[in-house]
C-alpha cells in the first residue's frame, strides 16, 4: 500500500499536466461525451482549472488517510473547500470559481475546529495530571483502524 501511495505522490506533476491533452476548443467531442464550456469558452482552460484543484485534493486525501496525529481532522476543512471549488467549477461554467466558499465552509469549521481544540485541551490536561510524554498521549487519543477501508468506515 505504501508503494502505491508513494507512486501516486511521485506522479502528481505528471497528473497535473494531463490538461495539456485537452484541445483548446469551446465544444469538445469525444467518443464518450460532448462537453461545451460556456463560461470559460475553452475546455482547455476548464481542464487546467480542474487539475489545479484535483491534484491538491488528492494529496490532501492521502495526507488525511495516512496522518497519525490527533489533529488530522482539521484537514477536512481544506478538503471540503477543494471539493466545493470543483463542484462550482463544473456547474455549467456559470459562476465565478472561489466565490463565497467561506459561507459554505462555516458549518464544517464550526464542528471541526472546536472538536480539535477540545482534544488539544484534553491532551494538555492529561499532561498536567500525568507523567506521560506528548507522544504517549497522542497514541492514547489516536483512533487508527487497521486498514484503508476501516478508516473510511470510521467517517460514514
Amino acid at each position: 500500500m505504501g508503494s502505491i501511495v508513494a507512486t501516486l505522490i511521485a506522479a502528481t506533476p505528471y497528473l497535473f499536466y494531463l490538461y495539456e491533452s485537452v484541445p483548446d476548443v469551446k465544444k469538445w467531442n469525444t467518443f464518450l461525451f460532448i462537453y461545451e464550456s460556456n463560461y470559460y469558452e475553452s475546455v482547455f482552460v476548464l481542464a487546467w482549472t480542474l487539475t489545479g484543484k484535483l491534484i491538491p485534493l488528492i494529496l490532501l486525501f492521502i495526507w488525511f488517510f495516512t496522518c497519525k496525529h490527533w489533529w488530522y481532522h482539521v484537514l477536512l476543512v481544506p478538503i471540503s473547500m477543494y471539493v466545493y471549488q470543483i463542484f462550482t467549477t463544473i456547474s455549467d461554467d456559470l459562476k465565478y470559481v472561489d466565490s463565497n466558499q467561506l459561507i459554505y465552509l462555516i458549518p464544517i469549521m464550526a464542528v471541526i475546529v472546536p472538536s480539535v481544540y477540545l482534544i488539544r485541551a484534553r491532551i494538555f490536561n492529561k499532561i498536567n495530571e500525568a507523567n506521560k510524554s506528548l507522544e504517549e498521549l497522542e497514541e492514547e487519543f489516536k483512533i487508527s483502524p487497521k486498514n484503508f477501508w476501516g478508516k473510511i468506515k470510521e467517517y460514514f
